[in-house]
């Protein structure tokens, strides 16, 4: 399996495990200038940016550990740019990492909530 495939067999249990958990999906891979978010949901009232890592192996660390300083500020960017263009700057929003591990073509799944705090570095 190429690392895109898994990737997106990983993402697909990501949905489907948010789903199980109560979260309703509002949008997959969002995108903008800024950056990439693989999944937007809610959980209750909370506004949640997902970032989605998926791994064959622990050869090179568990999935959650590639979710870097960069890559949190990408998906912060991306955040901010979503609560804007939908007027949800009221709102509760917070950053979560799905870490989805295959070890025999079955997924252990694990969810990390809050995994991250706005990396405000920028300006918008």
């Amino acid at each position: 399996m190429t690392n895109q495939s898994l990737g997106l067999v990983g993402e697909e249990a990501a949905v489907a495990f948010l789903k199980e958990k109560g979260y309703r999906i509002l949008e997959r891979n969002f995108k903008c200038r800024l950056g990439e978010v693989d999944i937007v949901a809610r959980d209750n009232e909370t506004y949640c940016f997902v970032e989605v890592k998926t791994r064959s192996s622990e050869d090179f660390g568990l999935p959650q550990e590639a979710v870097s300083r960069q890559k949190q500020a990408q998906i912060s960017k991306a955040a901010l740019h979503y609560l804007k263009t939908k007027k949800l700057f009221e709102k509760s929003a917070r950053f979560d990492v799905v870490s989805v591990l295959y070890k025999d073509d079955v997924p252990k799944i694990d969810l990390i909530e809050n995994a991250f705090e706005l990396d405000a570095h920028f300006s918008y």
